[in-house]
């Protein structure tokens, strides 16, 4: 075996998401955050494109970040639709975390590689990133509120008409114990197909 199978394995169950409420006020250091982005480059990526583009907010831009998210929550959502506790997550989570990375995908100009294909990849670069976080003992959360798929989201990001982010990881060292959880047996999920 050319790695040490049962650390990977273990690496891989014990990634947990653990929310910015959860996290301590100790900062990452901005190496851990350089190796959590080249570990994402290294997802694999259909016809080698690499489409993941990322916009670290770290410091007073994560004040940038939470006055954003905020108000635009507020701007997109019908006044009876919104809800105090969801601004208020969106308000403070940036504030909480000690870096919160913008994760997109930036769409080939050719459009050969399917959008699908290319969303596939930066979403195995995300896990390349909670992988390296658990590996450093750092807590992340994957977030994907509705407005970080608007028009407001991609001028905020610098991004194209046809970039798309795909979610804001937020990152932190843990105030809690570590979480535990659990999966099916591969017996619920699995089809052996033998002839």
């Amino acid at each position: 075996m050319r790695f040490n199978l049962s650390e990977i394995t273990e690496l891989i169950r014990e990634r947990r998401t653990i929310y910015p409420e959860q996290f301590s006020e100790r900062k990452v250091h901005q190496e851990q955050i350089e190796l959590i982005i080249n570990n994402a480059q290294w997802a694999p990526t259909h016809g080698n494109t690499q489409p993941w583009r990322f916009k670290v907010f770290v410091e007073e831009g994560r004040n940038k970040l939470s006055d954003f998210l905020s108000e635009t929550y507020l701007k997109l959502t019908p006044k009876e639709q919104q809800n105090d506790a969801k601004l208020a997550k969106l308000l403070t989570r940036p504030l909480k975390s000690s870096v919160v990375i913008a994760v997109s995908m930036e769409r080939q100009e050719s459009e050969k590689i399917l959008e699908i294909e290319e969303i596939e990849a930066v979403a195995c670069a995300i896990q390349n990133m909670s992988l390296t976080c658990t590996a450093y003992g750092l807590g992340s959360f994957w977030s994907t509120p509705k407005l970080i798929y608007s028009n407001e989201m991609n001028q905020f990001l610098g991004l194209k008409g046809k970039d798309k982010c795909l979610g804001l990881l937020y990152i932190g060292y843990p105030a809690i114990e570590w979480p535990k959880s659990h999966r099916k047996p591969i017996e619920y999920t699995t089809e052996w197909i033998t002839q």
